[in-house]
């Protein structure tokens, strides 16, 4: 993307809406996308979720590799398909923000997107950027390992 001429975009929005699945993309450093993306190792995923302020980005990964639903174990496949995901996006960093950073407070503020539209967003660079650099400003990274 740095010649300006790629139409993928290297960074996506994912949003989490269960405690249950929050808990787990922190202690596997795994998370199982509903949406269809190009998820390629090197992309940027931004993770949101509700908070006390609104939705909030809570963490960001880098995308180690995507898994497809029908390369995974017996079990994982089953319940991949009930539950409509299309595989298994492993990360080779992620970190976790702490407190989270209201996505209103954002370069994204004032952009219509919200709610479960966030799920699946596609982020410029200078978007991505922009989002990490108030993220520094507001935050906390913890690494994950």
């Amino acid at each position: 993307m740095t010649d300006g001429r790629s139409v993928s975009s290297r960074s996506y929005i994912l949003r989490i809406t269960k405690e249950e699945w929050y808990r787990q993309v922190f202690t596997l450093k795994k998370y199982y996308p509903g949406v269809p993306r190009r998820w390629e190792p090197g992309v940027t995923i931004f993770l949101a979720r509700k908070a006390d302020r609104g939705d909030s980005f809570i963490g960001y990964g880098i995308v180690e590799k995507f898994v497809e639903r029908d390369m995974l174990s017996e079990e994982r496949r089953q319940e991949c398909e009930r539950m409509r995901w299309k595989g298994e996006l492993v990360f080779s960093e992620l970190f976790k923000l702490e407190p989270p950073v209201p996505i209103k407070e954002t370069i994204l503020g004032g952009s219509a997107v919200r709610g479960r539209c966030l799920h699946g967003y596609p982020l410029t660079e200078t978007q991505a950027e922009t989002i990490l650099e108030k993220a520094k400003e507001m935050s906390t990274f913890t690494k994950i390992d």
